[in-house]
């Protein structure tokens, strides 16, 4: 099971950090991901970390994201910097065994989903 915390209201430019608890199984086996999504749209790639601490961002992203686990605590974090009211969305974690080795941007290879928080981004 996976829980996010941390949406909420944001300024642009400012900074918003999210977290993802994950409970059952062991947690390091997991490749974690975040994606958001809004209205309209697919559900969009844009980190991922491996159990190691391996990262991979979205090359549109322009290092304005940050993703890292903590294995000993069972989560994740998602840190966002320099907000634009284009990311608001709302903005899931996802996790699938690392063991399958699968194409981690498209989000019909996970197996694990969050209910999703809502960040909104007022300019």
């Amino acid at each position: 099971q996976l829980v996010e915390s941390g949406g909420g209201l944001a300024q642009a430019g400012g900074t918003l950090r999210l977290h993802c608890t994950a409970s059952g199984g062991t947690f390091s086996n997991y490749f974690m991901s975040w994606f958001r999504q809004v209205p309209g749209k697919e559900r969009a790639f844009l980190a991922g970390i491996s159990g190691t601490g391996g990262r991979s961002y979205y090359a549109g992203l322009k290092g304005r994201f940050t993703i890292s686990r903590d294995n000993a605590e069972n989560t994740a974090h998602l840190q966002v910097n320099s907000l634009k009211p284009e990311d608001t969305a709302v903005y899931y974690c996802a996790a699938f065994a690392a063991r399958y080795g699968r194409n981690f941007y498209s989000p019909n290879n996970y197996d694990y989903w969050g209910q999703g928080t809502q960040v909104t981004v007022s300019s």
